[in-house]
């Protein structure tokens, strides 16, 4: 076996798990969701999930990985066997499942990049994205033929993504998110204050940040809290376990774990105000409400940003340039930490060098993702975001506390090694959100979720998800989600390779 990865410095691993929060959900899905649920007043239960849920579980898989210094599986392994170890190869699979539609999101936000300089949209931007751009099909499920101008971009993204995790930790992911992460600050500060200098920002500001108290007292916006908090921070994919277990023995983990919480929630504070600011300049120049114009994912980044940018009174070419290019370098920087979760796991399984874990997990992963670069790709990546997400990364998080605080009873064990190398001492608060808090939320939510989703309550002619047909939520929703649990258990039944001690996972003096 290869001597085990290490982070350089506490920054390089800090910016690494900022890298992995801070995704395209933090620029295009935090803002509207704030917005939806009370504006200013969502910061209530946004903060108070964070702090009871976001933080509580980043700690638990920090101190996971650090204790058990392992991949999700071998982590999971040496803390309870094969009864637990399942759960980390199901927390990798859905890693890989998002890792091969993801890319392509990456791949769209360079293709704009370029249109951006002269703003090739046009003034059809939703034509020029699904026609043009996509060449998207007519009927989900039917795939099509390879839309060569998104295959290209595509490759790149894989290649970027292959020579990074080919240098290693230390000199691959480490120094990638030590240009990524700054430049990525710096880019996306300039757009917000651009924005902010524009006509009519403070119609969009206003509506951000107003707040409607009587929203509180409805569940869902408590649930939306939740929901968001636990997609934004990454946990529950593996990931923050795998790079927390390249941590040296000296790590202040709870200190840790909350810098990068507040680094992900500080970062979308100002995607927020940078998004809305430039609604309202959108709002204000075709005379409507800001509410006709918000949107989030998809319709925000690739319909509605491109017009903001062509109605821009100047510099629109360097405006787009940089917002696409901050799109590019948070998801280049997200999907780097997802396909290191699957490195570290099959390094570990099969006991093979970390290139040949990268060539095999990553390219199998760059040839499935050339599914969503056909005529009918988008259909396929929104079901299965949509399922991965909800089915995959919610329930893996509402497993796992479960599991790890109920039956096998670990966090005592997990408290007493955090408070042995943190400043901040955990205490009842921690133990109390992650037996309690999170189980309740998540569950109440998973809940609703299965419940909307078994009697296909959705505002739609099937009743399913965007309305698509029962066959193709099927094999295109429901099979991907199980499918990967059911790998989970397929990879915990093979035999751990001899060349990896299982049980050998203390850290050395002197690390």
């Amino acid at each position: 076996m290869e001597k085990r990865s290490q982070w350089g410095s506490r920054a390089g691993f800090i910016l690494a798990a900022v890298g992995s929060a801070v995704g395209l959900g933090n620029i295009w899905r935090f803002p509207y969701v704030a917005y939806e649920n009370g504006g200013g007043a969502f910061f209530i239960p946004y903060l108070f999930a964070l702090l009871t849920a976001g933080i509580p579980i980043l700690i638990l898989e920090f101190t996971m990985g650090h204790k058990y210094r392992g991949s999700a599986p071998l982590s999971f392994f040496r803390m309870g066997g094969k009864k637990a170890e399942w759960l980390g190869w199901w927390a990798i699979f859905v890693s890989f499942v998002i890792s091969t539609y993801y890319a392509v999101i990456i791949a769209w936000a360079m293709k704009y990049t370029v249109y951006s300089v002269n703003q090739a949209w046009g003034d059809d931007t939703a034509g020029f994205l699904f026609g043009t751009v996509l060449k998207l099909g007519d009927v989900p499920g039917e795939v099509g033929g390879i839309v060569p101008g998104v295959a290209i971009p595509l490759i790149l993204v894989w290649a970027i993504t292959f020579g990074i995790l080919f240098a290693g930790v230390k000199k691959g992911i480490e120094i990638a998110n030590k240009i990524f992460i700054p430049t990525l600050v710096v880019i996306f500060l300039m757009v917000v204050i651009r924005a902010l200098t524009l006509d009519g920002a403070y119609l969009g500001l206003n509506a951000f940040f107003e707040p409607n108290f009587s929203q509180l007292s409805d569940p869902k916006v408590w649930v939306a809290a939740y929901g968001h908090i636990f997609f934004s921070l990454s946990i529950a994919f593996a990931i923050m376990i795998t790079y927390s277990s390249y941590l040296p023995k000296k790590s202040d983990i709870t200190n840790n774990a909350f810098i990068t919480g507040f680094a992900n929630s500080g970062f979308e504070l100002l995607a927020g105000i940078g998004v809305f600011s430039a609604l309202g300049f959108m709002a204000a120049q075709q005379g409507v409400e800001v509410a006709d114009v918000a949107s989030a994912g998809v319709g925000l980044a690739f319909v509605v940003f491109p017009q903001i940018i062509s109605e821009f009174p100047g510099m629109n070419g360097l405006f787009g340039v940089l917002f696409f290019l901050s799109l590019v370098l948070a998801g280049l920087s997200s999907l780097i930490s997802i396909c290191e979760t699957y490195v570290a796991g099959f390094t570990e399984k099969f006991g093979i060098s970390r290139n040949k874990a990268v060539t095999f997990g990553v390219g199998v992963a760059a040839v499935i993702s050339l599914l969503f670069a056909t005529n009918g790709g988008l259909y396929f990546l929104d079901a299965a975001d949509y399922f991965i997400n909800q089915f995959g990364v919610a329930a893996i998080g509402l497993v796992e506390v479960v599991a790890i605080a109920w039956f096998f009873k670990k966090l005592p064990l997990f408290e007493d090694h955090a408070n042995a190398v943190s400043d901040i001492r955990l205490g009842a608060w921690w133990k109390i959100c992650l037996k309690f808090v999170t189980p309740l939320v998540l569950g109440y939510m998973m809940f609703g979720l299965l419940k909307l989703n078994i009697t296909k309550g959705f505002e739609s002619d099937s009743g399913n998800y965007e309305g698509y047909s029962n066959t193709f939520i099927l094999y295109s929703g429901w099979f991907v989600a199980s499918g990967a649990i059911i790998l989970g258990f397929v990879f915990t039944a093979i035999k751990w390779n001899k060349n990896t001690d299982v049980d050998a996972y203390q850290h050395t003096d002197g690390e």
